[in-house]
């Protein structure tokens, strides 16, 4: 649409603003009893709460793990909405972990959840290519026209996906193939499509044409530190968004204490990057 800000340049605005770290909201059953929280819907919506509080207008981007508010239907729903829009209001960026991917109409349904009108509708998606790279269409088409971003799977963190991803065809690994179609996607310059790739292990990939977003999951509990990020991304850093959920949120349910937690992981990314 034209006019409207891209999701490369708001990303860099919000990055400018407060740094690269992405946090997540993943309120599974073990931190809900860590919290102190009944595993029900209301437990759920008090921790997302907790989480605004702490972590809006605190970081640029903020990642709800959709999967745990599903586990609880309409009530789960009722809350992630309620999160966005607590997320909306602070002007913090929203990733919304859904993976979703499929083909023709039902990857149309799934793209105007996430990215159109809808109370789900969020600035950008995670979004799963393995029905294909072209089936990612409808979601690519409307992130363009509302300046919203989605973020390709790549090369994941869990060591399951390497048989996968690494997989080679015509000499070209199936990771790398994802990252070459991503190239060709945002070659309008508008950033629209960002890679998942995991900051936990060599991911193998050739980024040197990337210059989209990357969501980097891995940072803290699952063992990557911010000093890696600089060798693993070298030359991709700009629009790098590590992702640490579980090492922050087991500060809570303090809300000063969780802002205190995210505030020292940001400072420590930016820190490390800027060397």
């Amino acid at each position: 649409m034209t006019g409207t800000p891209s999701w490369g340049s708001r990303l860099r605005s919000a990055i400018a603003d407060r740094g690269r770290l992405c946090v997540g909201i993943d309120p599974h059953p073990g931190l809900l009893d860590q919290w102190g929280l009944p595993r029900t819907a209301a437990g759920l919506g008090e921790f997302a709460d907790i989480c605004v509080e702490a972590f809006g207008g605190t970081v640029a981007v903020v990642k709800p793990q959709v999967a745990f508010f599903e586990a609880h239907g309409s009530a789960g729903f009722a809350a992630l909405e309620r999160t966005l829009a607590g997320l909306r209001a602070s002007g913090t960026l929203v990733v919304a972990d859904a993976k979703r991917g499929d083909i023709g109409s039902t990857m149309d349904a799934y793209a105007n959840a996430w990215l159109g009108e809808s109370p789900l509708a969020t600035d950008s998606v995670t979004v799963s290519p393995y029905l294909g790279f072209g089936a990612l269409s409808p979601a690519l088409e409307l992130a363009r026209q509302h300046g919203r971003g989605i973020f390709v799977l790549a090369r994941t963190s869990n060591p399951e996906g390497g048989h996968v991803q690494r997989s080679v065809s015509a000499g070209v690994s199936v990771a790398q193939s994802m990252v070459d179609d991503a190239v060709a996607a945002n070659a309008d310059g508008r950033g629209t499509v960002g890679l998942v790739v995991g900051a936990t292990r060599d991911h193998g990939l050739d980024l040197s044409r990337f210059d989209g977003p990357i969501l980097a999951p891995g940072l803290g509990a699952q063992g990557a530190s911010a000093a890696d990020l600089a060798e693993i991304f070298a030359g991709n850093t700009g629009l790098l968004l590590p992702n640490s959920s579980r090492g922050i949120l087991a500060q809570g349910p303090d809300v000063a204490a969780l802002r205190a937690a995210a505030e020292q992981v940001r400072d420590e990314i930016e820190h490390a990057l800027a060397r």
